[in-house]
């Protein structure tokens, strides 16, 4: 592939130096290595959906239910680790990781279906996922929470709050996701499919690209890409609730855009992504660190940036 970099391959990491010295002007305790680690750990969870939802977005689609999926398959994964626990052991975690990466591509493939099969625009088909897995969190959670049995708390724990080599284990498999999705999304005959579908469906069609497997592939990923972030916040709160993940699709779509992936489809950018939850979760922190905003109003500054984003998107066209 020629190295051909624009504004949206460095733009990204160019305004996450920005924010670093910034953050470290305004409260000199920003740069440590603690918050930072703390800070890089918390913005995982985004990073690694956000990966799936890069896929989604460079085929020309969308979808607004990852924040209700991942609540979902964390209610389904504790749920069916607490019934094999008795039986099968400390056995029941990785059993239940399993079940969870099935429950999600199961879910991914579904919203894939129904866009593409199902012909209904990604916004309306996912807006309707999206209220259908939170009606189903709620419902198995009968209002309140899902507890992960006792037994397996301790077992489970390092895979949120251990290290591996100093580096925390969420940031350790969100690099991991990061290098196999743009491996998949580059190399792969895959990934330029995904490209000439988001790009011009018509030209992709007349190619001989399947529309329908492309674009629904790139829904299963993003259903298995929530089922990993979901896998790594079970230990975090302990529990499955109704609220779990509520706006993470707000936070994952605009970290897509920040890291320069064009909104209407095309091309994607895996690393510019990830960048761009780190970016988010820093301003988050900052906003925490500073006290010159209001940490209540977090995802309103979330929200200006996504249409701040797509502005510069359409302008610099």
């Amino acid at each position: 592939r020629e190295w051909n970099i624009g504004w949206a391959d460095v733009g990204p990491f160019l305004a996450l130096l920005a924010l670093l010295v910034i953050g470290f002007l305004i409260n000199p305790d920003f740069l440590s290595a603690t918050n930072l680690g703390n800070v890089i750990t918390r913005s995982a969870f985004i990073a690694i959906i956000a990966v799936g939802a890069t896929f989604v977005i460079s085929s020309g689609g969308l979808d607004l239910s990852v924040g209700s999926m991942a609540a979902f398959i964390t209610g389904i994964t504790i749920m069916f680790m607490n019934s094999m626990a008795p039986e099968w052991g400390l056995a029941a975690i990785p059993a239940g990781m399993v079940v969870a990466i099935v429950v999600g591509t199961a879910c991914g493939l579904m919203n894939g279906l129904i866009v593409t099969v199902g012909k209904i625009e990604p916004f309306i088909a996912t807006l309707g996922t999206m209220g259908i897995f939170r009606a189903l969190i709620t419902y198995m959670s009968d209002g309140g929470t899902i507890p992960i049995d006792r037994s397996l708390r301790e077992a489970y724990r390092p895979v949120y709050f251990g290290t591996v080599g100093g580096i925390s284990v969420p940031i350790l498999i969100s690099i991991a996701v990061a290098a196999v999705a743009s491996f998949a999304l580059y190399k792969m005959k895959y990934g330029r499919k995904c490209a000439a579908v988001g790009a011009n469906e018509d030209v992709a069609r007349y190619s001989g690209i399947s529309i329908i497997k492309t674009r629904t592939i790139a829904y299963a990923i993003q259903g298995a890409c929530v089922a990993i972030a979901a896998i790594c916040y079970v230990p975090r709160l302990g529990a499955a609730t109704p609220t779990t993940g509520v706006l993470w699709e707000l936070q994952v779509i605009t970290a897509v855009v920040i890291g320069g992936t064009a909104l209407r489809g095309g091309k994607g950018h895996v690393w510019g992504t990830v960048a761009g939850a780190v970016i988010l979760e820093l301003i988050a922190n900052l906003m925490v660190l500073s006290d010159l905003v209001s940490e209540y109003l977090v995802a309103g500054v979330q929200g200006v940036i996504i249409i701040i984003a797509m502005l510069i998107q359409r302008f610099s066209k």
